[in-house]
């Protein structure tokens, strides 16, 4: 077996099969199983288990103790051969865990580019990850979740299956979310509920004031308005037709599949 400006430390297990990437470095006591793909100008530290029908993109870093393309933790699996897909540029820290997608599902796992996925995180069979999305230690995902481009999920933070989270939303460490987070939304507490908006992020993501402050705008008279949710959200639509920001608001909102929307802490209380 041979690979073109490939650095694999002799301790490595390289299963046949595999594709190594021009490049990229594989560490030692490192796994990589038969049907693993590796882009370019990866580097695959010491200690990694990469295995399953697994695609990892270019310029992706693994860290040590990393298990990626491990059989899903669902009973009902039986060792189809699902996939897993890695986009480029992701950093991955120790210890994390991704699951490729099961057939209960659409038979694959798919994570974005440019994210940072910090030690211990879980991604859970057949989520769908956007691109720069920043997930802190021990972060988790259920099944089926699904992160829009640019979130950011807190430390120790349980996301449930079927979840799906919004862009540029955040989710405060230690939070369980049970239910859906509009984008541009920013949630907190044990049991997690609207907080607000992700100011920060959305600064950082490049927005101006007066975007934010219609968003703001949309947002409360959603939650905050007269008339049942369906109502609310349709005078919305009516009122900020031309405002694309708030109409993936709209858009989400509308779009729920397993759970309402992440509402204010009055309003779950209530």
């Amino acid at each position: 077996m041979s690979f073109e400006n490939v650095t694999i430390h002799p301790t490595a297990i390289i299963e046949d099969g595999a594709q190594i990437g021009t490049g990229s470095s594989i560490g030692p006591y490192t796994l990589v199983g038969a049907k693993v793909k590796i882009g370019d100008n990866c580097t695959i530290k010491g200690h990694v288990n990469l295995e399953g029908n697994t695609t990892i993109g270019e310029g992706t870093i693994i860290y040590p103790f990393a298990s990626i393309g491990a059989a899903p933790q669902d009973l009902k699996y039986a060792g189809e051969d699902t996939e897993l897909i890695i986009g480029k540029n992701n950093t991955i820290r120790e210890h994390v865990t991704m699951n490729p997608g099961t057939l209960t599902g659409n038979g694959k796992t798919v994570v974005g580019d440019a994210g940072l996925f910090m030690i211990g995180v879980h991604i859970a069979h057949d989520c769908v990850v956007g691109d720069g999305v920043i997930m802190a230690n021990n972060a988790t995902l259920g099944g089926h979740v699904n992160v829009g481009d640019r979130a950011l999920i807190g430390g120790l933070a349980a996301v449930h299956q079927w979840v799906r989270i919004g862009a540029f939303a955040v989710v405060g460490g230690m939070s369980g979310v049970e239910s859906d987070v509009i984008p541009f939304g920013r949630v907190k507490g044990e049991r997690a509920s609207l907080a607000g908006l992700n100011l920060v992020g959305l600064e950082r993501g490049g927005f101006d004031k007066s975007q934010i402050r219609q968003i703001q705008k949309a947002v409360n008279m959603i939650f905050k308005g007269e008339g049942n949710l369906d109502q609310r959200i349709d005078n919305v639509s009516s009122s900020f037709q031309d405002d694309d920001l708030v109409m993936k608001v709209v858009e989400f909102a509308r779009n729920k599949e397993k759970f309402g929307l992440c509402q204010p802490a009055e309003k779950q209380a209530a």
